[in-house]
């Protein structure tokens, strides 16, 4: 008897067999777009996806009823997989270890479409071929083969995880416009052109822009997050009308936020080329600086995003072959910390982190 939504099949992609059951189901319903379509759609992009996911570790954000029903995070890759599956372990933010899947090829992406799972939240880090998340010592910034991954704390530890990007997410405040998010990315672009860093542009799939750098493998997620906060600052000094790097919403106003914890440890980042649990089957689609101006992120979906690839190649191809250097952000970090200033607020659900100050809205430390 046939199922509703179409018989199982099976896919050779990357020269494993992927079987995907339900192909006809319903996972977009504005445009009547499949399951079968979405594992279409990552074949199609597949050279630029594995460019930026390729073995990373993957937080895999499971729809089992499409882009309108309910969802929920995996952590861990369930028992009773594929022999030929990659895993690695990694840590949540309270330290608690997660078996999660390496992003190794396109058979390991269309295994987990088949699981209901439609984007992919990335971490930064790397798995070598050994199956470890890459490491280094701190003191020599070189690889340790048995790695050790308690990266729990600012300071104290010589082995920790590399993080090879940097991570900037533009969110708009209540009553901020796409325009104004389009030219608070071009006030990030020209800060990072004066400091000699490479940044490349996607739409968040959403309301945001992303905008990412490529690493030198040399400086862990803390470090990183410390340049991004630098980062933040100076950029909401020198435009203070806006953008912001204010953590408390009551603070932000009508400027565009610049969310610098998106660097913070063990945080994942919604994936490039990841299609969101939207209706409309929109994607997070990289895009160049000079298409800025023109972008249209509603307009970017599994169906058009593919012809443009086509057409025109992936734009962050420039990316992989030029990683950049943290310095010019550390030494930003370095002059606020010598001029006195704290570190910037963590997530709550991050333990009290040396150098913060106190987690409490500024409305409500006035009143007590």
């Amino acid at each position: 008897m046939s199922d509703s939504a179409g018989d199982p099949i099976v896919l050779d992609l990357a020269g494993r067999a992927v079987r995907i059951t339900s192909p006809d189901k319903v996972f977009f319903p504005k445009r009547e777009e499949t399951k079968l379509d979405l594992v279409r759609y990552y074949e199609a992009v597949e050279e630029p996806l594995m460019a930026t996911l390729g073995r990373r570790p993957l937080l895999l954000e499971r729809f089992p009823d499409g882009a309108r029903g309910k969802s929920f995070f995996q952590k861990r890759v369930p028992k009773g997989v594929p022999e030929w599956l990659q895993t690695t372990m990694v840590q949540t933010v309270n330290g608690t270890p997660s078996n999660a899947l390496v992003g190794v090829d396109l058979a390991h992406i269309a295994w987990a479409v088949n699981m209901g799972c439609l984007g992919f939240h990335v971490w930064p880090l790397r798995v070598g071929d050994d199956g470890e998340v890459v490491v280094f010592d701190s003191a020599t910034r070189s690889r340790i083969e048995q790695p050790d991954i308690d990266v729990e704390q600012w300071g104290g530890r010589q082995r920790r995880a590399v993080a090879d990007e940097l991570r900037l997410d533009l969110d708009p405040a209540k009553g901020v416009g796409f325009g104004e998010l389009q030219r608070a990315a071009l006030l990030l672009k020209d800060l990072l052109d004066e400091l000699g860093i490479a940044c490349f542009p996607k739409t968040s799939g959403k309301r945001g822009i992303h905008v990412y750098v490529r690493l030198e493998p040399r400086w862990d997620s803390y470090e990183v997050r410390a340049g991004a906060v630098a980062l933040a600052r100076e950029l909401e000094r020198r435009h203070p009308e806006q953008l912001t790097w204010s953590w408390w919403k009551e603070e932000r106003g009508e400027r565009v936020f610049v969310d610098y914890n998106q660097n913070a440890p063990h945080k994942t980042v919604f994936g490039a080329w990841g299609a969101r649990p939207k209706v409309g089957a929109q994607v997070s689609a990289p895009f160049r600086w000079e298409e800025l101006g023109d972008i249209v992120p509603d307009d970017l979906t599994i169906s058009t995003v593919p012809p443009k690839v086509a057409a025109e190649g992936d734009p962050w191809a420039a990316m992989y072959d030029d990683p950049q250097s943290l310095e010019p952000l550390l030494a930003l970090h370095d002059r606020d910390m010598a001029a006195g200033l704290m570190d910037a607020p963590w997530p709550p659900v991050y333990p009290k982190m040396p150098g913060e100050p106190p987690r409490v809205a500024p409305s409500r430390a006035k009143k007590e």
